[in-house]
């Protein structure tokens, strides 16, 4: 494992914990609102947020997985897409009417969208909906999974436009209602069904509950959350004592560079995208004397410095051209690099070798770093800066950055399921992912006034959810 620079790390020095103060606890205060970014970036915003306008069908709210490849429809996409309609509404890129009316097609949609435990013919079961759906009909594609943590993001979305459109007109209650509905339909238990103490990563009708759960330290904090804090079908009490109690299998590092570790980076930010882990303290957290927040802080820095320490030696890795995590690849091949025979991954969930889901076959995605701005922005913004200047339109383009790209991919003769290479440049992917997305957009507009989080903030069910946690201190207060 790559040694860590510990003077990268900022920490702070006391948060007010349960009426007093605690300490020698990390965390990054609250901040004031409106911090500001250059120009560039809010170019990149503006970019980012067109692909959701102009990609979305209309007809039904159902956004791409990605584009411009033709694809089915994925629901975690739909969920981001819920705040960035919000999101171009405030800074004029859109007008809050055609913001309101396309989340209120969106909720009709799932509201009424057909469910059942059929393998075919529905759009989900028991609340919660399919991983794909048609982007037509909105039914399951294929043989996808029910899947607990995708549906959690939707719900999130969801949930941020109930608060959201707040107005005394029909449309923006319609819209609150179907909120509440959407939410207090899912039925949680259904990935316990089957005794289990925690809940499933998802559900195929054709076999049952998928074997893996939520718990350890990924993106599962977030349906843990929303699974306790819900109106109708709440999981039990101990439900976060199950998500933490692997815990001591993910701790990394020593001093100001401990911390839970996760490979890819969108393990560190998924949650944080709609839950403002500032300031608020579980009781592992409690513990270790600092909160989530700077942990995914103390992952973002550690993923930088992997790569600009570089031990496999490939292309184009440096202090300003970094972050792994979940991508598009060049596929699944072994080819030789620099003398050393190496595997290569089509999409594939990437990060630094020694931490849990390790993989790196050089591919760099620029929603990894950009993903991560409000954790860190004294280096996401250089490296936002460095992958236009050095990579250019190869990987930045009407609508942003392409999901990812491979600089030690030169292999020109060989047949591609996706993307393109240039024999002096590498692999290059083809398509914008929605999920990739939905982080770089609204990461960044949490970081200029902490848009998604202020109105999360307010969400009863978020409330809820994080003090059946155990959670205490900070807005929680």
């Amino acid at each position: 494992m790559i040694s860590l620079d510990r003077r990268s790390f900022i920490t702070g020095s006391s948060i007010l914990l349960a009426g007093g103060t605690l300490p020698g606890c990390a965390t990054t205060q609250l901040s004031s609102p409106a911090r500001t970014l250059p120009d560039f970036y809010e170019d990149i915003e503006q970019r980012t947020f067109r692909w959701f306008l102009d990609t979305v069908n209309r007809k039904n709210g159902l956004v791409p997985d990605h584009w411009p490849t033709q694809s089915f429809s994925s629901i975690a996409a739909v969920g981001f897409a819920l705040p960035a309609y919000a999101i171009g509404a405030e800074r004029g890129w859109c007008t809050r009417a055609e913001a309101r009316d396309l989340t209120l097609t969106t909720l009709r949609f799932f509201w009424n969208a057909p469910q059942g435990p059929e393998p075919t013919g529905t759009a989900g079961n028991k609340g919660f909906f399919y991983h794909f759906l048609d982007m037509e009909t909105g039914l399951r594609f294929k043989d996808v999974e029910l899947s607990s943590v995708d549906t959690t993001i939707l719900l999130l979305g969801v949930l941020f436009a109930g608060q959201y459109y707040d107005r005394e007109e029909a449309a923006e209650r319609e819209i609150r209602d179907l909120a509440q509905k959407l939410y207090a339909r899912a039925d949680w238990n259904f990935f316990r069904s089957d005794g289990r103490a925690s809940i499933s990563m998802g559900q195929h009708p054709e076999g049952g509950l998928i074997d893996a759960n939520w718990v350890g330290y990924n993106e599962g904090m977030m349906v843990n959350v929303l699974a306790l804090g819900a109106p109708v079908h709440a999981a039990p009490d101990n439900l976060w004592e199950q998500w933490t109690a692997p815990y001591d299998r993910f701790w990394r590092g020593e001093g100001a560079t401990r911390r839970l570790a996760f490979a890819p980076l969108f393990g560190h930010q998924y949650s944080h995208i709609f839950i403002d882990f500032r300031g608020i303290f579980d009781a592992p957290m409690r513990a270790a004397r600092f909160d989530y927040f700077e942990n995914s802080r103390r992952a973002t820095y550690a993923n930088r410095a992997y790569c600009a320490a570089n031990p496999m030696g490939w292309n184009g890795y440096s202090d300003r051209v970094w972050g792994l995590t979940a991508c598009d690849g060049p596929g699944n091949f072994k080819l030789p690099f620099k003398g050393q025979e190496r595997q290569f991954f089509g999409y594939a969930a990437r990060g630094p070798l020694g931490e849990p889901d390790e993989r790196d076959d050089g591919t760099i995605a620029p929603t990894a770093a950009l993903g991560s701005l409000p954790f860190a922005p004294e280096i996401v913004i250089p490296a936002a800066e460095a992958l236009i200047a050095e990579h250019g339109s190869r990987i930045f383009s009407k609508y942003g950055f392409l999901d990812s790209f491979n600089p030690s991919f030169t292999f020109a003769n060989l047949r591609l399921k996706t993307g393109t290479v240039d024999p002096a440049y590498g692999w290059t992917a083809k398509n914008h992912l929605g999920i990739d997305q939905g982080s770089i957009l609204l990461q960044a507009a949490n970081y200029r006034d902490d848009f998604v989080w202020k109105y999360m903030r307010r969400s009863a069910a978020i409330r809820l959810g994080l003090k059946r946690a155990g959670f205490t201190g900070g807005w929680l207060g």
